[in-house]
């Protein structure tokens, strides 16, 4: 039996120079994909992606916590635990050759906030840079930092154990197909996604009733006329039976409001902007048999 296909998001925190991004370079190699060339698309940058057969590993940038002083400084550390919160697992970043600090234990403290929900690994980075007792030792103190799901060393310079870190984070993937098809980022996975996270949030407590009779299609996604803030987002959620359609509409249309609120919300986190979204039920009956149908709604 071969096992089920896994993808989605990842993002590694840490101190300044704990080394996350050689981190991110080293798992993505040479096949990183850059992000689409619109620039500010997304503010949770997408650093690269990991192909593997089994697996699509999506590394997501986030900005750098820190205890903030301003405003903008707590807003921009909001989007961090919005992120944190929207990946399937988070990596802790800590330097095998530097003692822990008060910067880890700041962030180890604020992970915990998440940890009952997104799973942590603890990675000691750098081991490169560090004899293996004082590696082991740092093994040892992170425990006491968070209790994390793995810990575990790596070094991306010289490619220790990089394959058992993709590993680890991929056991952790939810199974699904790809989420960037043919490993570019064009504006088309954008859709994808989109469409994606609308089903995600309409099969929300109903999986039973319609787990594979629900699919989405996005008719348009257009910035708003005269404003560059906003995009609307005109979207078809398509059951094959009149009762299904009951269930996703819920008693007076309130279960459908409430898929459109939390779609929202994550769709304007992927995308970094204010989003309209506009949700219609329609009927396409016994869709999964017609072949006609299948390709109209992009399967």
């Amino acid at each position: 039996m071969s096992e089920p296909h896994r993808s989605g998001f990842a993002c590694f925190v840490g101190r300044p120079n704990a080394g996350k991004s050689t981190l991110t370079n080293a798992l993505v190699g040479s096949k990183v994909a850059i992000t689409s060339s619109k620039p500010q698309t997304t503010r949770h940058a997408i650093r690269g992606i990991v192909h593997r057969p089994d697996s699509q590993l999506i590394i997501v940038d986030t900005p750098g916590l820190h205890r903030p002083r301003t405003l903008l400084g707590q807003r921009l550390n909001d989007l961090v635990y919005a992120t944190w919160s929207e990946v399937d697992v988070v990596g802790l970043c800590v330097p095998a050759d530097e003692k822990i600090g008060p910067g880890d234990r700041y962030i180890a403290g604020e992970l915990r906030k998440v940890a009952k929900r997104t799973p942590v690994i603890g990675i000691v980075t750098k081991t490169d840079l560090a004899p293996r007792d004082q590696v082991a030792a740092q093994l040892v103190a992170m425990q006491d930092l968070l209790d994390f799901a793995e810990i575990v060393p790596v070094s991306a310079k010289d490619g220790f154990q990089l394959d058992v870190l993709a590993d680890l984070l991929v056991k952790r993937l939810p199974e699904g197909p790809e989420l960037y098809p043919g490993g570019e980022l064009t504006d088309e996975p954008e859709q994808t996604l989109v469409a994606e996270l609308i089903r995600e949030a309409a099969l929300e407590g109903v999986r039973d009733e319609l787990p594979h009779s629900l699919a989405v299609t996005i008719e348009e996604m257009l910035p708003r006329e005269g404003r560059d803030d906003l995009l609307d987002v005109h979207a078809f959620l398509y059951v094959e039976r009149p009762s299904q359609k009951g269930i996703v509409l819920g008693h007076k249309g309130q279960r459908l409001k409430q898929v459109g609120t939390q779609a929202r919300k994550q769709i304007e986190n992927l995308l970094g902007t204010k989003i309209y979204l506009d949700l219609h039920v329609k009927i396409a009956k016994d869709w999964q048999r017609d072949p006609k149908q299948l390709r109209r709604l992009g399967f």
